[in-house]
């Protein structure tokens, strides 16, 4: 195991509640928080290429620290993109402005499948691991740091559309149309994927999410074969190289956003994750009877709730903390804040959090 003689952590509170301990206060963080819609962060990007960011290590760490430096956050979250991935197995990625990722050459047909490499994650995503061991320093213990990843369907999508995509139709084509080679491609990523979290652990990731971003394409029998299947993979395979290692496993955090209720069911009985993220259309209490009392359940204030006054926004947090209640969660938005979010609306829905 790799001693990095981190310093000592001082807020553990996310930690506890993904384990199932109890809290002085319900933890939160904020998916996409190191971002777009924090003045400071525009700064640099004036500056820098967004890929250029996320391979620079030091660049990274500064962005990573920025909303803990502004905000009371219980956990920060490695700024990176889940697009490194297929960039390590030889895609072109580029960050279009106004547009998003385009990948200029997709996977159009499964003979492109042999184009794709896999990487040495040590060596080909260095760059994060870095990151992570320098901003865990430059954290000095304030709160843990969570490193992540593109879930196997959610990258496979990518890789097919050659960005992102409303109906995401060319992707799903495939899981009809060529399910063989559908799963050669997801399996492929998985490998990927595994090695890369468990390169995030070594450097110094306190936590791991794995984002199903394009998890609303899918219905629960596709869900089932073509997300839940290596979800499981990627957890079991993720805790036995730990345990090879002699490191101990962290929490692992799913987001299956848009997931029906059925399948994040299904997913808490059969996955193996200490957390689920739910997305703002899922009720809480519904979802605490569906996925049961041994799993931290986290979200899931919808991001467009922040553009309410800060009153409102601190009542609707408040209140979504007594929908879920203190135990066994962890409050965070039902999916990334948008750019040009209001900080005091941040500001008052951390306070909200925070006040019950």
């Amino acid at each position: 195991m790799t001693e990095h003689n981190f310093p000592l952590l001082q807020n553990d509170r996310i930690l506890k509640a993904a384990k199932g301990e109890p809290v002085d206060k319900v933890p939160v963080w904020i998916m996409r928080q190191a971002g777009r819609y924090l003045p400071e962060f525009r700064e640099m990007r004036i500056k820098h290429d967004f890929f250029t960011i996320c391979q620079t290590p030091e660049l990274a760490c500064e962005i990573t620290l920025q909303p803990i430096r502004r905000f009371p956050l219980d956990a920060s979250i490695i700024f990176s993109d889940i697009l490194v991935i297929p960039q390590a197995m030889g895609l072109t990625v580029e960050m279009k402005p106004g547009i998003g990722p385009v990948l200029p050459e997709p996977l159009t047909d499964p003979s492109h499948i042999s184009r794709l490499k896999i990487p040495d994650v040590d060596k080909e995503l260095r760059y994060v691991g870095e990151a992570i061991t320098l901003t865990r320093h430059k954290l000095e213990g304030k709160v843990p740091l969570i490193g992540f990843t593109g879930a196997p369907w959610t990258l496979m999508g990518y890789m097919i559309q050659g960005g992102g995509s409303s109906t995401m139709a060319a992707a799903r084509t495939w899981l009809y149309k060529y399910p063989k080679e559908s799963h050669q491609l997801l399996q492929k990523i998985t490998d990927v994927i595994v090695d890369y979290l468990v390169m995030q652990v070594k450097a110094g990731a306190q936590l791991l999410q794995v984002f199903e971003s394009h998890g609303d394409f899918l219905n629960t029998e596709l869900f089932k074969e073509y997300s839940l299947k290596y979800f499981k993979q990627i957890n079991q395979s993720v805790i036995e190289k730990l345990v090879n290692l002699n490191i101990p496993k962290v929490p692992m955090i799913a987001f299956p956003k848009g997931a029906a209720l059925d399948s994040i069911e299904i997913f808490a009985k059969e996955a193996g994750y200490d957390v689920i993220g739910l997305d703002w259309t899922v009720d809480p209490a519904e979802a605490r009877q569906r996925v049961g009392p041994n799993v931290t359940l986290q979200g899931n204030m919808d991001p467009c709730a922040l553009y309410a006054t800060t009153e409102k926004v601190r009542q609707r947090a408040e209140n979504m903390v007594r929908q879920f209640s203190k135990e066994r969660y962890i409050a965070n938005l039902g999916h990334g804040i948008l750019p040009d979010a209001p900080i005091p609306s941040v500001e008052a829905f951390i306070e909200g959090i925070h006040s019950v």
